[in-house]
């Protein structure tokens, strides 16, 4: 028999009980239907998890300064201050694997606007890159205040919703100005509410402002040129005498740390390296000289954000998988019934000539086309769950071709392996015992 004549008989054979066939594939349809629900929830919360974790800075490098010690007494990271401006400018500039860097100016102090006062969790004296870097590209209100306002030393700033809402309640700050250390700064624009970070530390509890302003209005630094901070030497140069006599210590501009970004997570072994040089360099550290300075990253914490992800959707896809099994052993057991009832058929179609494989690739033909149909009915009820999980409970969905392609193929699968024995132990049957069979 052609596999055609043998497709077209499978067919005939499956209609006769449509309701039995409706049954048997209903197993196929839930565990088709739970691969591509768990699939697609697992996978939008997956890519959930990594968004909040980017906006938390999971490709972040934070560049501290080095550790001063004495008598064998080390005094902690940042003890000494070994960064400047022009560093996170040359990180910027010239590390193909960084994306932006921004130098940062901490302080912590109370924020006055008339009857009101705050003390914000940061203040942090930066550049415009700060956005970028911390990917808050997106402000609520305003602008950003421009680089013109750092070189310039200007008052102006940019606040997080948790200061609009405790010093402006009610009421836009945008224009409206705060008092630091009885310096009047003029707020730019709101930064887009971005919630608590892991620590539970609320990251909308912030101000920004230049760099330059920060550190030289408010926290009382000076220098020779401080209105023209990006014109003071990195090192000023000493006469003859003072080089041989009394060499001086090197006096620059310094800043708390260096805020950068690596151009994806991939890429942040290759940033930090990149850093490590350049400031080794920047710094003229010699060869085994220890580094003056540390840089931190969040890769242990991206790394168990994701791993957690990726358990949890790997056991919601082994529970489906689960229903995918139970599903192919219906399928088996009503084949196995459907091989007893069919004795007689079967001895009467070897009797007048088919082989045992046409039996074979009959009964394996309905098994397959049994699963097929409920991987179709499946892909369509999957699709439809995770749809309404995303409608109703605004959970995240992700839609996944891979995961109804995959579904497609284990239910063909399905069927070949949980119909083979069926189809086996037909094709098997004696002709002669089998017309005798009642």
């Amino acid at each position: 028999m052609k596999l055609t004549r043998t497709a077209f008989s499978a067919f005939q054979a499956l209609q006769r009980n449509p309701l039995r066939a409706g049954l048997t594939t209903l197993g196929i349809v839930i565990g088709v239907a739970a691969v591509i629900a768990m699939v697609e929830i697992g996978k939008g919360s997956s890519a959930a998890i990594q968004s909040t974790i980017a906006s938390m800075g999971a490709n972040n490098l934070i560049v501290t300064p080095g550790t001063a010690a004495s008598g064998g007494i080390s005094f902690g990271d940042g003890s000494t201050m070994t960064l400047t401006p022009a560093d996170a400018e040359a990180i910027s500039r010239e590390l193909p694997a960084v994306l932006a860097a921004a130098p940062v100016v901490r302080s912590r102090t109370q924020v006055i606007v008339g009857s009101r006062n705050w003390v914000p969790q940061n203040i942090y004296g930066t550049t415009p890159d700060y956005l970028p870097v911390r990917g808050w590209t997106d402000l609520a209100e305003g602008e950003m205040f421009s680089t013109k306002d750092v070189k310039g030393a200007n008052a102006v700033c940019v606040v997080g919703s948790t200061i609009v809402r405790e010093l402006f309640p009610g009421e836009s700050a945008l224009g409206k100005e705060i008092r630091i250390q009885n310096v009047s700064f003029r707020i730019l624009g709101v930064l887009s509410t971005k919630g608590a970070n892991m620590m539970g530390v609320d990251q909308d509890d912030v101000i920004l402002a230049p760099w330059t302003a920060v550190k030289f209005r408010l926290s009382g630094s000076t220098a020779a040129t401080a209105a023209s901070a990006q014109q003071i030497a990195l090192y000023p140069q000493q006469s003859d005498t003072q080089k041989a006599n009394s060499p001086a210590p090197a006096r620059f501009i310094t800043i708390d740390q260096v805020l950068t970004a690596a151009r994806s997570t991939e890429e942040i072994p290759q940033a930090i390296n990149q850093i490590t040089t350049l400031l080794q360099q920047r710094h003229r550290l010699a060869p085994g000289e220890p580094d003056d300075f540390g840089i931190r990253d969040m890769t242990e914490m991206t790394k168990t954000l994701t791993k957690t992800s990726s358990l949890m959707t790997t056991l919601l896809l082994i529970v489906a998988l689960i229903s995918l099994v139970v599903g192919g052993v219906g399928i088996m057991n009503i084949m196995l019934v459907s091989v007893t009832e069919r004795t007689k058929e079967i001895g009467l179609r070897m009797a007048v000539g088919a082989k045992n494989s046409d039996i074979l690739k009959q009964f394996l033909i309905e098994s397959v086309v049994l699963c097929l149909i409920g991987g179709a009915l499946g892909i369509l009820l999957g699709r439809t769950c995770s749809f309404l999980v995303a409608w109703i409970l605004k959970w995240p969905t992700a839609t996944s071709l891979e995961a109804i392609t995959v579904a497609v193929l284990v239910s063909a699968g399905t069927g070949i392996i949980f119909g083979f024995y069926p189809a086996w132990k037909a094709s098997r049957m004696n002709p002669i015992e089998a017309l005798r069979y009642e």
